[in-house]
């Protein structure tokens, strides 16, 4: 029989090796800033807000998970700039968002913990209820429901994102 948790583990690796392709010829200069196709600024979510996002989930992963946070943790300011409902903004003067170094750094590491955690995890934890309140509970009613979103389906939605600002700078398909 089939395990819950190398399940989940194999759909955040994917996304993990999606990531990996997109980031492919993106210079730091451009990651924090808006698309311009044809001197048309595109005010959607940049590579650089996409990816301080994302990092932000891992953590609850293993805290769910009840794993050590290690490399999921994040600094406190990643909240105020990344969490759900902040506008991402364009960092003309790369003052406003961490490096490109740095946000990959995370989000790499963060998921790749979290895909790790998961393949530890007895199926048993992944069956208990979500300890989420409202709608992500009704949503996803178990942590298994729950991880199964934030580590795959969230990420790759993200991603699309980051997919679209990269052929509105002219870089081809990853």
């Amino acid at each position: 029989m089939q395990r819950i948790g190398p399940v989940i583990s194999a759909s955040t690796n994917l996304a993990v090796m999606y990531a990996e392709r997109l980031l492919s010829g993106v210079k730091p200069e451009i990651f924090a800033r808006f698309a311009r196709p044809g001197g048309q600024v595109v005010a959607s979510n940049h590579a650089a807000f996409v990816f301080g996002h994302l990092a932000l989930y891992p953590v609850r992963a293993m805290d769910m998970l009840r794993h050590p946070r290690g490399a999921t943790e994040y600094p406190p300011n990643y909240e105020t700039l990344f969490k759900n409902g902040v506008e991402c903004r364009d960092d003309a003067d790369g003052k406003l968002y961490p490096s490109m170094a740095e946000l990959t750094r995370r989000f790499f590491d963060g998921y790749r913990a979290a895909a790790a955690a998961m393949l530890a995890t007895d199926d048993a934890r992944l069956l208990e209820p979500n300890p989420a309140e409202g709608r992500m509970k009704e949503l996803f009613p178990t942590i298994g429901a729950a991880l199964n979103f934030y580590l795959s389906g969230h990420v790759q939605s993200h991603l699309g994102q980051v997919s679209a600002w990269r052929r509105a700078w002219g870089l081809p398909a990853a």
